[in-house]
């Protein structure tokens, strides 16, 4: 499965899981003044929340600042698209980008990492 971030593959495929939110509904109650019962307004979709986990896994400490570096750079209040697979994403909002685990071996380093996005209606 191929995971991009505004076309770009940041991601590890290995170890890669998204769990969505439902979308949310907004609505305004009125009441009028001699009448019975509640006059009700929808006021349509809201967001959803969207977190993405996974690993992360590089050579060295430096070459894993750096995709930590990219990565947190998409959370500049902007939009983004996020494509996992037959899964599409549009108008996400990086919330925020935790660090779970950090592991070191003969391979490199790894992190656990959780991102927290908010799909816009």
């Amino acid at each position: 499965m191929q995971v991009t971030l505004d076309g770009q593959r940041l991601f590890d495929e290995q170890s890669f899981e998204i769990r969505t939110g439902s979308i949310s509904r907004a609505s305004m109650k009125r009441t009028v003044p001699g009448l019975d019962g509640v006059l009700s307004i929808d006021l349509g979709k809201r967001n959803r929340q969207i977190t993405q986990s996974g690993t992360l896994r590089a050579k060295s400490r430096l070459q894993m600042d750096s995709r930590i570096s990219t990565i947190s750079g998409h959370m500049d209040g902007n939009t983004h698209a996020l494509i996992a697979g037959n899964q599409e994403f549009e108008n996400l909002r990086m919330d925020s980008f935790k660090i779970l685990s950090e592991h070191k071996d003969g391979a490199g380093t790894r992190i656990d990492y959780e991102i927290v996005y908010t799909q816009l209606a």
